[in-house]
């Protein structure tokens, strides 16, 4: 794709997040498109975002179990950004107005306390670099219309983001083996999944020096104070107006995410 075609598939969906109106897959309207061409859209999403003060808070691992990617037909994770914006506060409203179709996921979230920076980042360095992990929740939303993604949409789509609650309780990383932290997620008083940390690549550490490495020789560094989520534990369930949703992980306690039917574009 030349930069033309790049900007007008950027623009297209800049239009469905400022609309509310998802657009149809991308994959469709530009059949040639590639992987490159996909984080190139997803680039000049978030620099439009940054020059607006949407500044980067962190990054999202997605794509992080065997079943996605075999699903996707790829063999390798996906990622995006996550901007100030997308935080949301626990047990405070969120208006779910805001996104288009949004489903949720729980993950372990990951604050760093010093920068990491690829390539050749092993375990250990990740491990040194992660200041306190947190229990997390992530909105997943879709510009494309139905959910109708191949890899080349959801790359485009920032990764198919759209927001992140974090947990109020840190713990220290090396108070728990992340393989092995079991997650019971409620929506509305029912259980909905269930899951563990091994889902994610083996473990979510796996997700964070993948993504260290991936970023790096594209010139991208992860800074202390970002948060790194490694990818979902469970599936991913869709959420409604009113609804509550908790993600209680052991050893790490929960985290809550509360709907709301109203939308910051109607304020």
């Amino acid at each position: 794709m030349d930069a033309s075609t790049l900007q007008e598939a950027a623009a297209a969906l800049l239009s469905a997040y400022e609309t509310g109106k998802p657009i149809a897959p991308l994959i469709e309207t530009y059949p040639a498109a590639t992987l490159e061409d996909a984080y190139r859209i997803q680039q000049r999403l978030v620099r439009h975002w940054a020059e607006r003060g949407d500044g980067v808070r962190g990054h999202k691992v997605g794509l992080a179990s065997a079943a996605m990617q075999r699903q996707m037909g790829v063999d390798q994770p996906d990622y995006g950004h996550l901007t100030a914006s997308m935080f949301h506060l626990e047990h405070q409203p969120i208006p779910i107005g805001d996104f288009l179709q949004p489903k949720i996921e729980p993950e372990i979230g990951f604050v760093l306390g010093s920068r990491l920076r690829g390539p050749g980042v092993t375990v250990a360095d990740a491990l040194r670099a992660v200041d306190f992990v947190v229990p997390a929740l992530e909105i997943v939303d879709s510009r494309i219309q139905d959910w109708k993604i191949s890899i080349v949409d959801t790359i485009a789509d920032n990764a198919s983001s759209g927001g992140v609650v974090l947990g109020s309780r840190p713990t220290a990383i090396g108070d728990l083996d992340l393989r092995l932290v079991g997650c019971v997620l409620h929506q509305n008083g029912e259980i909905a999944a269930t899951g563990a940390g091994g889902a994610v690549l083996g473990s979510p550490v796996n997700a964070l020096v993948w993504l260290a490495n991936t970023v790096g020789p594209l010139g991208v560094a992860l800074e202390p104070g970002h948060v790194v989520l490694p990818g979902s534990m469970t599936r991913a369930i869709p959420v409604s107006p009113g609804d509550t949703v908790v993600a209680t992980m052991a050893g790490l306690g929960s985290v809550t995410a509360k709907f709301s039917g109203r939308s910051d574009r109607e304020s």
